[in-house]
C-alpha cells in the first residue's frame, strides 16, 4: 500500500470586505507578525511560525449571522482564542474594534465579533492541563 502523503494545516483563511483591515485587527489582537501582504491577501503568523491566519478580500462578503437565522449568511466557523485574563482580553479586543455578541451561551467564555463580523471566542483554559 502506498504511504499517505503528508498534510500540514498551514492557516485558516477569513474572507472580509478588506483583507488588510481585518489582518491588522488580528495582528494587534494576537501579537502576531506579518508573513505575506499583497493586494487582496494578507497572512499573519505566530512568533514561531507554526500557526497562521490568512485574510482574503471578498467584494461580495456578507457578514455572518450568529446565532444562525434562516435565510441569512450563517457562521461557517469561528476562532477559539485562549487568554490568561478574560476581562482584560475582552477590553483589549473591544479597544481594537471588536464588539460583544448579544448572545453569551457560557459564563466562562466571551463571544465577540471582529470588525468584519466573524464571531470568535475568548476563554481561559481550566481543568487538567489548564
Amino acid at each position: 500500500m502506498k504511504p499517505a502523503p503528508r498534510f500540514t494545516l498551514a492557516a485558516t483563511t477569513l474572507d472580509a470586505p478588506d483583507a488588510h483591515e481585518l489582518a491588522r485587527f488580528y495582528q494587534a489582537l494576537l501579537g502576531w507578525r506579518l508573513r505575506t501582504e499583497e493586494p487582496g491577501w494578507v497572512e499573519i503568523a505566530s512568533a514561531d511560525g507554526t500557526t497562521g491566519l490568512s485574510f482574503q478580500t471578498e467584494p461580495l462578503f456578507a457578514r455572518p449571522q450568529w446565532p444562525s437565522r434562516r435565510s441569512e449568511q450563517q457562521m461557517m466557523m469561528h476562532l477559539d482564542i485562549e487568554v490568561d485574563d478574560l476581562p482584560s482580553a475582552v477590553e483589549h479586543a473591544l479597544e481594537l474594534g471588536a464588539t460583544v455578541a448579544d448572545v453569551q451561551p457560557q459564563t466562562d467564555v466571551r463571544v465577540l465579533h471582529d470588525p468584519a463580523g466573524h464571531p470568535f471566542c475568548l476563554f481561559v483554559r481550566s481543568g487538567p492541563g489548564g
